[in-house]
């Protein structure tokens, strides 16, 4: 541990930041070809209703998903700051503790969506043409939620010990064996959407073994010893606090998505939803390997800042901004050129081809600003400062897309509904910045009394 601090603490930062980032880059876009491949798949093999099924069940991973990066963003963000001041002790009580809140809150919002299961999906709008495949994924799904927020939390603890390269041995083992099993689970046996939510839970059972093995492992700091499973109120209240900016994008998030699925039934209907679901996929494969650089950095953000070496601080966060810009960039040239083409992917429907190139373009039309708001938040929690990258997180569903949804069908129909998102790029990354602006000079004037 002290070589691996040693080295975040000395070496080369775009080579650390590679060294960091590709691994977890890997993992992030691996995470979307979950959804990604299931779609495909059931496109192909189903029809667009299938998609749209899929499409309805989003809001709800959502929400799981969130509860494993409250825990595990928060709990990541202390182990990283204390491992870099040399405080072990603290770093594994902080594990320890992740873990526990993450099964407690699990259990508390897993079994309420299974009561009330299809009165959920009629409410995330459901039709009734669509609600068969959005039930039969779900119903499966459910199995493995438990099993994907672990996967989550414990993934972002072992970024945190400065081990990249196991977090995305983890994510690969879930993802290949999710294609090998919807392939066979879906054309092969023809199991439809119940095989595609099936082989999604034994990738997620099958992640969570090896991160229990990992902590068991002596490469890990962790070695899940008993005595670590032992709340400790000060440091749980920090994980909650630090996690909550993470937890609150995922679950504003979902409302936002629920809102915009709802608008896109209102003024478009079905054959929308499922562009919607397809868009959705492509996009995620541009967004997560941002994450995967937000999570790289992280740690070379928080071991720097603990130790006091703002200027690398500086540099890293200089240099994930460059790679982050390079992805959004090709992003935004491959969506607007090629919508037919992405579409087209998913489904040999001439009708869903021909109406879902626009709203393709238009989701993509600033996509080169979508890495701010994602580096900034990160950037913030990773120094330990919870309320600039809470404002930032909130502000893009919040504060601009929320309204933006309501107001601009108002007077464009569907078209303003497509028009949503490159207003709220726009705004999210003007607030972004300015925050940033904000902390770069008191990081400076720190470094001005520090010399």
């Amino acid at each position: 541990m002290e070589e691996q601090k040693k080295q975040i603490l000395s070496e080369n930062l775009r080579l650390l930041l590679f060294k960091f980032s590709a691994p977890t880059i890997t993992g992030m876009v691996i995470i979307a070809l979950y959804n990604f491949v299931d779609t495909l798949f059931v496109g192909n093999a189903v029809g667009p209703d299938a998609i749209a099924g899929l499409t309805v069940v989003l809001p709800v991973m959502i929400f799981i998903v969130a509860i494993g990066l409250l825990t595990g963003v928060g709990s990541a963000s202390i182990v990283s700051r204390s491992l870099g001041r040399g405080d072990n002790n603290k770093a594994i009580t902080a594990g320890g503790d992740g873990i526990i809140l993450n099964t407690i809150l699990n259990v508390i919002i897993i079994i309420p969506i299974f009561i009330f299961s299809e009165n959920i999906l009629k409410f995330l709008g459901a039709s009734s043409q669509v609600l068969p495949y959005s039930r039969d994924y779900l119903d499966i799904m459910l199995l493995g939620f438990i099993f994907l927020s672990f996967s989550i939390n414990g993934t972002n603890l072992i970024r945190a010990e400065g081990r990249p390269r196991a977090s995305m041995y983890e994510m690969l083992i879930g993802a290949i064996l999710n294609i090998i099993l919807d392939y066979f689970f879906v054309i092969i046996f023809g199991w439809g959407v119940k095989g595609a939510a099936l082989a999604t839970v034994i990738s997620h059972i099958a992640s969570a073994a090896y991160i229990f093995i990992f902590f068991m492992s002596r490469s890990s700091i962790f070695h899940l010893r008993l005595n670590m499973f032992k709340i400790n109120k000060s440091i749980s209240g920090e994980i909650l606090k630090l996690g909550t900016p993470s937890f609150l994008m995922e679950i504003v998030g979902s409302v936002v998505f629920l809102l915009f699925i709802k608008f896109v039934s209102r003024y478009g209907g079905d054959v929308y939803i499922t562009i919607t679901g397809i868009g959705i996929r492509i996009v995620d494969l541009i967004f997560m390997p941002i994450v995967g650089i937000s999570q790289g950095f992280s740690p070379l953000v928080g071991f720097n800042y603990g130790a006091k070496l703002y200027s690398r601080v500086k540099r890293v966060l200089r240099e994930a901004f460059i790679w982050a810009s390079v992805i959004t960039l090709s992003g935004f040239i491959v969506m607007v050129v090629f919508p037919e083409f992405l579409i087209g992917i998913f489904t040999t429907d001439v009708d869903v081809i021909e109406k879902g190139a626009a709203p393709l373009r238009f989701i993509a039309m600033l996509a080169p600003l979508w890495s701010f708001p994602i580096l900034g938040s990160a950037f913030f929690q990773a120094i330990g400062k919870a309320r600039p990258s809470l404002v930032i997180t909130l502000s893009r569903d919040l504060f601009f897309f929320i309204p933006s949804v309501f107001i601009l069908p108002l007077f464009f129909g569907l078209t303003g509904v497509w028009a949503s998102w490159p207003v709220t790029d726009f705004s999210c990354f003007l607030i972004t910045v300015i925050f940033l602006v904000k902390e770069i000079k008191v990081i400076n004037k720190s470094m001005e009394i520090k010399e």
